[in-house]
C-alpha cells in the first residue's frame, strides 16, 4: 500500500533551486533509500516532508491527505518522525528526558510505555545510561538515541537523514543493524538519506539517486547493487 507520494515537487532556497519536479513513492512497511552526493537534495527532500522547509510547487500526499502545508507538529502527529542529520538531541538533558521529548504528542499511557520498554529492550545501553547527560555519550550512542528519540513518537513512517554521519565502519554497521531491526521487528516504514551506498542498499528495498537535486535513477535496491555502471556513474562507487 502505498504510504507517501511526492508529486512535481520544487524547492528553493531563497533564489536557489534546491530540487526540481521530484516525483516518489514510499510504500508501506518497507525500507527506500535516497542515495546521492551530499548536496544532491536527500536532507531536503526528508525536511520538506517533515514541514521544516516549504515546497514552491508540488505537493506530499500521507495516507491520501495533503501534509506540504502544515506545521511540522501536526505532522509529527498524523504519524511522520525524524531523527535528523548531526542529532539534533539536547546535549545538556539526560538521556531520559530526551526520550521523553519524543513522546510530547502522545497521551496513551500503556502504548507509551510498551514502546518505551521495546527501546530498552533493544538497546540497553540507554537503560544504563539513563540520567547521563546526551552530549556525553559516543557518536553511536547519541545516533542510537536520536533514533529511538524518533521511535518513541509511534510513527507510521520514520525518516533518517544520514544516520552513519561521522561514524567509524563499526559504528556505521552497528546503526545499520538498529535500523533493519527496528524494520524486522515492527514492520515501520523507513526513508533513508545516506551517503554510505552498499551499506544502505543491503538492507533497503529500493532506492533514488539524486543529482543535483533531480531523480537521476530509480529502481530495487537489487538492480542498483547489481547494474556496475550505475554505481560508477551515478554513486562513484568503483
Amino acid at each position: 500500500m502505498e504510504l507517501l507520494k511526492i508529486n512535481n515537487l520544487q524547492v528553493y532556497y531563497g533564489y536557489s533551486q534546491a530540487l526540481f519536479n521530484i516525483n516518489m513513492e514510499v510504500t508501506e512497511g518497507g525500507i527506500v533509500v535516497l542515495l546521492g552526493a551530499n548536496g544532491a537534495g536527500k536532507s531536503t527532500i526528508l525536511r520538506t516532508i517533515s514541514g521544516i522547509i516549504r515546497a514552491r510547487e508540488g505537493n506530499i500526499e500521507f495516507r491520501g491527505q495533503r501534509i506540504d502545508r502544515l506545521q511540522p507538529h501536526k505532522i509529527v502527529e498524523l504519524g511522520i518522525a525524524q531523527a535528523p542529520e548531526g542529532r539534533e538531541l539536547f546535549p545538556n538533558l539526560t538521556v531520559r528526558d530526551n526520550l521523553m521529548a519524543g513522546q510530547y504528542t502522545r497521551s496513551n499511557k500503556m502504548e507509551m510505555k510498551k514502546d518505551w520498554d521495546q527501546v530498552i529492550s533493544w538497546f540497553p545501553v540507554l537503560g544504563e545510561r539513563m540520567n547521563q547527560h546526551a552530549g556525553t555519550l559516543s557518536g553511536g550512542e547519541q545516533q542510537i538515541l536520536a533514533i529511538s528519540r524518533a521511535f518513541l513518537s509511534h510513527p507510521s513512517l520514520l525518516l533518517l537523514d544520514e544516520p552513519s554521519l561521522g561514524l567509524s565502519p563499526t559504528l556505521a554497521t552497528k546503526i545499520f543493524g538498529v535500523v533493519h531491526k527496528i524494520k524486522q521487528e515492527t514492520g515501520l516504514t523507513i526513508l533513508l538519506a545516506e551517503q554510505n551506498v552498499m551499506m544502505a542498499l543491503s538492507i533497503a528495498n529500493s532506492g533514488y539517486v539524486f543529482e543535483l537535486g533531480r531523480v537521476a535513477l530509480a529502481g530495487k535496491s537489487r538492480f542498483l547493487l547489481e547494474d556496475k555502471s550505475v554505481l560508477q556513474s551515478y554513486l562513484g562507487v568503483s
